[in-house]
């Protein structure tokens, strides 16, 4: 896959980013071809040799089907409930994460958005949530070039309403 100055690209873990630059640089004596990124959340520089593209998982922007196909997913009813531990669950929600998968991404929000309505999510499951809202609205805001603040309220529409009528009810405060 190869990707021109100016693409936007998708960094498992870190969200969308713009490739600033395609440098030949000399690492150990031998010449390798980097892509230079600029994560668009946080302005983090990362360099990614064309060779190692597929091995990191960088890929393109989903397009506008698969943000159809991401919305069914938050509006999926899960019919089991997670009855393992926090830190297990949250080592699956990060492997889910770091995969970089749009869907996987959309899952992670899915589960633990339905889950804080039945229990308080820990320190670490809330961060994650966090995470995941974020590394969507970012590039579901490049794939629609629509607001993010726009992006937000959609999903936190379709997060409402997926709870539906026979949503469990949270513990009062």
């Amino acid at each position: 896959m190869m990707f021109k100055i100016g693409d936007r690209a998708v960094y498992p873990g870190q969200g969308v980013a713009e490739i600033t630059g395609i440098e030949s640089k000399q690492i150990s004596g031998t010449t390798v071809v980097l892509y230079m990124l600029r994560v668009l959340d946080s302005d983090r520089k990362i360099m990614i040799p064309v060779s190692k593209v597929q091995s990191v998982g960088l890929r393109k922007v989903v397009g506008g089907d698969d943000v159809g196909a991401v919305y069914d997913l938050l509006r999926e009813r899960t019919k089991t409930i997670d009855r393992q531990t926090w830190n297990r669950r949250y080592r699956r929600y990060v492997e889910k994460i770091n995969t970089g998968s749009l869907h996987d991404i959309a899952e992670v929000m899915r589960d633990l958005s339905r889950l804080k309505y039945t229990k308080n999510l820990s320190f670490g499951e809330r961060k994650m949530l966090d995470q995941a809202r974020t590394l969507l609205v970012k590039e579901i805001s490049v794939a629609r070039q629509r607001p993010e603040d726009e992006i937000l309220i959609e999903l936190n529409e379709i997060i409402d309403e997926s709870q539906g009528p026979d949503k469990p009810v949270a513990a009062s405060a």
